[in-house]
């Protein structure tokens, strides 16, 4: 293959190369290379990638259209374990590669990006060089929590924020847990494990006979007040997602009783839940 690669850094790291195309990729660049791209950095550019995988990458969002599908390879190359972040495809000249070097502004990336320093807003020249300079952490799944610590009560109760219930510790059963998975017989399973005070998970997009919340009826018979957010309006597996975006699709009887409603905002259904009298 024809170089088409402009070397715009070196040290005894790797470089930061600048590609026209992600399919410009070469063998050298393999666990070495920070490459920033004008390419969208969709799947299929992440496909292109995965043959030499680089130390890192840096594409366009594309707009991030329809499910997200013009930037999607930030979280194909999570799964990997690869430091990647996307442009504002507003601030570059599309296939160049070195205008979006010095021009592109980053506006989304993953947790290995983030890991080495990279933020929203920052020059992408800026966030090449992070990902070149630093190694993102290797957590295995169960270390990927996303934990955040919401609000709390005079009595310390908390509003806690992670992407699954399975995160959950012996500490949340004095705290509501606003998670991000489904609310059907093997969330409930898990819910109940936790024993939190109250929660907020997905309906999983409801799913037939409404399956994907009928975990609340086992939560209220033991005594643990629940409700669920319309899955599509937030996004499962992140539990920042539920808290912000989330809409009540049900509810239980116990959070019923303390004011939760569907329709209700995710955040302020947590909030009822956190300041409810115990039983």
């Amino acid at each position: 293959m024809k170089d088409l690669q402009t070397e715009m850094l070196r040290t005894e790291r790797g470089s930061i190369m600048a590609l026209d195309s992600a399919a410009d990729i070469l063998p050298r660049n393999q666990g070495r290379d920070v490459l920033v791209t004008a390419s969208y950095i969709g799947v299929l550019p992440a496909r292109l990638l995965r043959e030499h995988l680089p130390r890192a990458v840096i594409g366009f969002d594309g707009g991030v259209g329809p499910l997200g599908a013009n930037m999607a390879g930030l979280w194909y190359m999570e799964a990997l374990n690869i430091a990647a972040a996307a442009v504002d495809v507003m601030s570059i000249i599309l296939g160049d590669g070195v205008d979006a070097y010095h021009n592109g502004r980053i506006s989304y990336l993953n947790r290995p990006a983030a890991d080495c320093g990279v933020r929203a807003g920052m020059p992408a020249h800026e966030a090449a060089r992070l990902m070149l300079e630093r190694d993102p952490a290797n957590p295995g799944a169960y270390q990927v929590t996303n934990r955040r610590v919401m609000h709390e009560t005079s009595d310390g109760r908390q509003i806690v924020v992670t992407d699954s219930i399975v995160f959950g510790t012996e500490a949340d059963q004095r705290n509501v847990l606003v998670t991000a998975g489904h609310t059907g017989r093997s969330g409930a399973r898990h819910i109940l494990n936790v024993n939190p005070y109250g929660f907020i998970c997905s309906d999983g997009g409801r799913g037939r006979n409404d399956s994907g919340m009928a975990g609340l009826a086992l939560t209220d018979q033991a005594g643990v007040a629940g409700a669920t957010v319309d899955a599509r309006l937030a996004r499962m597996g992140d539990g920042m997602s539920t808290y912000e975006d989330g809409v009540i699709s049900a509810a239980g009887a116990l959070a019923q009783a303390c004011g939760v409603r569907v329709g209700m905002p995710a955040r302020e259904a947590a909030m009822l839940l956190v300041l409810r009298k115990p039983a």
